[in-house]
């Protein structure tokens, strides 16, 4: 064993404690950590607008602060891009986290001085628990490669911009430099076909332990390899041992990894976002990810059922419930206060306190009343590949509310297939039927002849890989929507259909 594997051993020994410590005391730590954050900001103009000085619980909190997305946040965010110190966190950002969206275009995330160092120790203890879970450290002696935007800040103003990924990576540790991949020369590509290709050039010949990234990115990088060497990836990297990722639900990627990999891996799910690292997987053993609760965030949240009502419920840590989905809100030390991040979370143990992330709370189809949301939809998925086979590389959902004359409308599938299940249309109605068992509003629709059931529309993966670089989102951080209220994606993508799964 080297002198790195048995460091790795004792430092993950050491903040395992640590860890253990503020995850038994959840309340404790969450309404302390609210207490500071108050009181740091109390100073700045946002915490003036709101009376910072003079809150003292939750509840006072809760009267003061607002619930609201980016554009809400917006006028004192526009402030602090302008140069204006002490808006939402004392002094200026050290860096803004540029990332975009749907409503709000270029959207600037603050990282400060005190929220950096939660992204760098969470990914860290991320695979300190992982050692200290089981014993493995023989990763830590071979190359390691993150997929990851461009390190390349724009310095034109007082605060650097970024993309998060290439933020984070200024701050890989001085242990990791000479394992880390790719190169910074190569990091620094901004076209993603080109960087791809120059990763994987990079990548063969070298002794790979450790990839991690975005499944999708991962994929791509994967199919590439496969294609050019005709090796499965385990062959390629025979000591390829550990798989990180995050972003997205694996689960639909789970088989078509499995294919390309030719043999198991290990795994850490990761929950990071620009605005926090919010979660991590801890153990193998049960479902879900970690909720840091001491890494400068407070949390809120609300029944996703009840987001719309004029007046829903806002709850801290120890009043939330099992098998119920919530918006997650942050308050952080970076200045977001009453944040609606857009995602919602379920809670699979609450001592300590796991989540999975169970889809974005913008992302539904209700075209008809049924509001279906992305867990639905990839659990759905999951469980008729494994009952019927295929292996399905990627999947978006669009409402059809004007199929061809007499026709009922339908949810309509569109699905990249690497392989084929038996029966086609045993696939679809299994599919059709999970989502019904799911979701009571599109069963109703279906029994009560509004809609008919789902049709798969099959497309080649690179449709998927076109949309994406159409939008300007190819790469990097970026994610496909699982589904949408419209057909944005679904008008793009008909043009490359080969045909629906079933013909009946």
């Amino acid at each position: 064993m080297s002198l790195k594997q048995i460091g790795a051993r004792i430092f993950a020994a050491w903040v395992m404690r640590g860890r253990n410590k503020w995850a038994s005391r959840p309340r404790e730590t969450q309404e302390k950590l609210l207490k500071q954050l108050l009181q740091q900001a109390r100073n700045t103009a946002y915490g003036q607008d709101h009376n910072f000085e003079s809150i003292q619980g939750y509840e006072q909190f809760k009267a003061a602060v607002p619930v609201g997305d980016y554009e809400n946040l917006r006028p004192y965010v526009d402030r602090v891009v302008a140069g204006e110190e002490n808006v939402l966190w004392p002094g200026l950002p050290l860096y803004f986290a540029k990332t975009s969206g749907t409503t709000s275009g270029t959207k600037y995330i603050p990282i400060t001085h005190e929220s950096m160092p939660n992204h760098i120790r969470a990914a860290r203890n991320a695979i300190l628990g992982y050692i200290h879970e089981t014993g493995n450290t023989q990763f830590v002696d071979g190359k390691m490669i993150f997929l990851q935007g461009s390190p390349i800040l724009d310095e034109s103003k007082k605060t650097k911009t970024g993309r998060l990924s290439g933020i984070v990576a200024h701050y890989v540790p001085s242990y990791l430099q000479k394992n880390r991949l790719p190169s910074w020369e190569t990091n620094c590509i901004e076209d993603w076909e080109t960087k791809i290709n120059a990763i994987i050039q990079e990548t063969l010949p070298q002794r790979m332990t450790v990839i991690s990234g975005i499944p999708s990115w991962v994929q791509m990088y994967f199919e590439r390899i496969v294609a050019q060497t005709g090796k499965a990836i385990g062959e390629v990297f025979p000591d390829f041992s550990l798989l990180i990722y995050g972003g997205v639900n694996f689960a639909p990627y789970q088989s078509r990894f499995n294919q390309l990999i030719g043999r198991s891996v290990d795994s850490i799910e990761l929950f990071p976002a620009s605005e926090g690292f919010i979660a991590y997987q801890d153990t193998r053993d049960e479902p879900g990810m970690l909720l840091l609760l001491d890494h400068g965030i407070f949390y809120e949240f609300i029944p996703a059922a009840s987001f719309y009502d004029e007046q829903p419920p806002r709850l801290m840590i120890h009043q939330v419930e099992l098998d119920t989905d919530y918006v997650l809100i942050l308050n952080t030390n970076a200045g977001l206060w009453g944040y609606n991040i857009g995602d919602t979370v379920r809670f699979t143990s609450l001592s300590p306190y796991r989540v999975v992330v169970s889809g974005r709370i913008k992302h539904f189809i209700s075209a008809s009343g049924e509001h279906v949301i992305g867990r639905e939809v990839e659990e759905a998925m999951r469980k008729a590949i494994s009952s019927h086979g295929g292996v399905v590389s990627e999947f978006t959902v669009a409402p059809q509310l004007s199929p061809p004359a007499g026709e009922l409308p339908y949810h309509e599938w569109f699905v990249s297939f690497e392989e084929l299940p038996g029966d086609g249309c045993a696939f679809a109605k299994a599919l059709d039927m999970e989502l019904q068992s799911m979701n009571s509003y599109y069963k109703d629709l279906i029994v009560g002849k509004i809609l008919q059931p789902l049709k798969i529309n099959q497309v080649p993966a690179a449709s998927f890989t076109e949309y994406m670089r159409s939008i300007g989102k190819l790469g990097g951080q970026n994610k496909l929507p699982r589904l949408g209220n419209d057909r944005k994606i679904a008008s793009f993508l008909e043009d490359y259909s080969t045909g629906y799964l079933c013909r009946e």
